[in-house]
């Protein structure tokens, strides 16, 4: 078990060395642009290769040590292909809007959640006896709001561990309430980002729908490998407690030949006791 491989060449195949226009640039991502073409930024490979490959192994170990992956992109081009690389590697995901306070005010988000549940469970047991057709019209329309909103996060039962973003100036809000919160953050840093905000910035291209899918899919495959690790690392585990069994029954069977060695002695003594009273009781008439 590995991290997932790449090569530069498959960078630059997906379009991850473009960058924005020259003009649409944050001056913090200077160290990180190579250099001008047609007044496109373009992005320094070089340097984004070690950094993917850091994000991709905290991805794992977090994965690795049983924890929530957040995939986060409500951008129209990243919507799909967040949703479907999540679920992909069992984590979870927020594709259409962030909500306020979704994760520094998770009991008003989990209440939400309740709500939807609700929602589902009255709809798919066709409990609407009692509601006119407006009323069972609206109760379809916040089912489906809070579907869009929430059912990437439904199971989730409280904080990720680690966010993965792929636009920055987008999702600012998600990338604040984790910083507050003090959860590690990937954040695909095109021209246009802030690098220092996230703890393992990747500098990439965050538009093109090659370059989305090529960082989701690393990570997905990065979180899948953490989880086989964790897996193994129980199989483990489950080898020692299965090699104490036998011991286990080694002993209990002793103690049952030993207990019924003790069960036939007292039989045995039990005889010569009788007789010994009848005797006592023969000479005392």
């Amino acid at each position: 078990m590995s991290l997932p491989k790449f090569t530069i060449r498959q960078m630059i195949e997906n379009g991850v060395h473009f960058g924005h226009h020259a003009r649409r640039w944050n001056p913090k991502m200077a160290a990180y642009i190579y250099g001008k073409k047609d007044n496109v930024h373009i992005i320094d490979l070089q340097q984004t290769y070690p950094m993917l490959y850091t994000a991709l192994n905290a991805a794992r170990e977090i994965a690795a040590n049983g924890g929530k992956v957040l995939f986060v992109g409500t951008k129209r081009q990243a919507q799909d292909i967040i949703k479907e690389n999540a679920e992909r590697c069992g984590q979870y995901y927020v594709n259409y809007r962030w909500l306020g306070g979704m994760l520094t005010n998770w009991k008003t988000v989990f209440k939400s959640i309740t709500r939807l549940n609700k929602l589902n469970e009255m709809f798919e047991n066709n409990a609407t006896e009692g509601y006119t057709k407006k009323e069972l019209l609206n109760l379809k329309k916040e089912q489906e709001k809070l579907a869009k909103e929430l059912n990437g996060v439904m199971n989730m039962g409280g904080q990720p561990d680690l966010l993965f973003v792929v636009d920055m100036p987008k999702e600012d809000l998600a990338i604040k309430e984790a910083k507050k919160l003090g959860i590690p953050v990937i954040g695909i840093a095109d021209t246009n980002s802030d690098p220092t905000l996230v703890d393992f910035p990747v500098p990439g291209n965050d538009d093109a729908v090659r370059a989305i899918q090529f960082y989701c899919e690393m990570v997905s495959d990065a979180v899948l490998d953490g989880i086989q690790a964790e897996i193994a690392a129980q199989g483990v585990k489950v080898d020692e407690i299965v090699a104490e069994k036998p011991a286990r029954k080694k002993a209990a069977k002793k103690d049952e030949a030993e207990n019924a060695e003790a069960e036939t002695a007292t039989e045995k003594k039990a005889p010569a006791k009788k007789a010994a009273a009848k005797k006592k009781a023969a000479a005392a008439e």
